[in-house]
């Protein structure tokens, strides 16, 4: 029986190992993340530009005919492939965390929910 409200031992343990196991995963995943390369297209597809999934720029690629087009256009199609990137490897990036941490509960004092 705990006394004063507080986890007895067991919990307390059980809890250290499931942090124990989070922060092991974590790094796993912090490591995957580096090594993805996730490609994001203008919506003409004459701009990819691609990013890992930590949202690092890697490399970029312009189709030759956009370059004849008006400064405007090349930037438009830049800012929308680089958005798209960005959209791809934001919703990796929290998928991924999501998996991580779904499920695990938190039984201590103002941490009652999961995890969201």
């Amino acid at each position: 029986m705990a006394a004063l409200g507080l986890p007895n031992f067991g919990q307390l343990t059980e809890a250290f190992r499931k942090a124990q196991q989070i922060q092991q995963d974590a790094q796993k995943l912090q490591e995957e993340l580096e090594v993805m390369e996730l490609e994001g297209k203008s919506e003409d597809g004459r701009v990819s530009i691609w990013l890992s999934g930590n949202q690092e720029p890697l490399r970029i690629k312009i189709d030759p005919d956009l370059l004849k087009q008006s400064n405007e256009v090349i930037e438009e199609s830049i800012l929308n492939a680089l958005k798209t990137a960005h959209e791809i490897s934001t919703t990796t990036m929290k998928s991924r965390m999501e998996e991580l941490t779904g499920g695990l509960k938190f039984n201590l004092p103002g941490m009652e929910n999961q995890v969201e």
